[in-house]
């Protein structure tokens, strides 16, 4: 089995003529992405970041190691770059990893099975949480204290309150 990894950002597209590239970040600050050390891509390709500038809110522009000149930078594209989940410190009381929320049974008030946490997704509005039930339909639901009041890492399982139909 191999080692978990957490996707910390994504290449999106050269930048400038001296081997920079523009990532998109998914980090709490886009200046934390060099902070685990080196960035692995999906096919498990490490890559040393050698500078690394915040660009905005959730962007870095990054040069890696080796990568000198805009050909080189431009094969960058579309990478998506990740670390270790053991590379990461743990989080807080309350915060949690999407990576570590992916794959959980999801129960409802009463401990009945209705799936599992098919994904953890943000569309602008706050985080919603991805259901896939047994029998193969998926659902968002808001990940929200009132919707979702556990969350159980250690014993592999959220609570969720599915809310109800308005003529329910």
């Amino acid at each position: 089995m191999t080692e978990p990894r957490v996707l910390l950002g994504v290449v999106v597209n050269a930048h400038g003529i001296k081997g920079e590239v523009k990532v998109k970040t998914f980090t709490e600050s886009p200046d934390r992405l060099g902070a685990y050390g080196p960035v692995t891509t999906e096919d498990g390709r490490a890559l040393e970041i050698a500078a690394l500038r915040v660009a905005k809110a959730d962007e870095a522009v990054v040069r890696f190691a080796g990568c000198a000149d805009r050909n080189t930078a431009e094969a960058f594209k579309g990478q998506r770059l990740y670390v270790a989940r053991t590379a990461l410190p743990e989080p807080e009381t309350g915060e949690f990893y999407h990576a570590d929320l992916i794959g959980l049974r999801v129960d409802d008030p009463a401990g009945e099975n209705l799936g599992t946490v098919h994904g953890v997704h943000n569309f602008g509005a706050g985080d919603v949480l991805e259901i896939a039930f047994a029998g193969g339909a998926t659902e968002f639901v808001p990940f929200t204290d009132p919707i979702v009041p556990v969350v159980d890492i250690a014993a592999g399982r959220i609570v969720v309150n599915l809310p109800r139909d308005a003529d329910g």
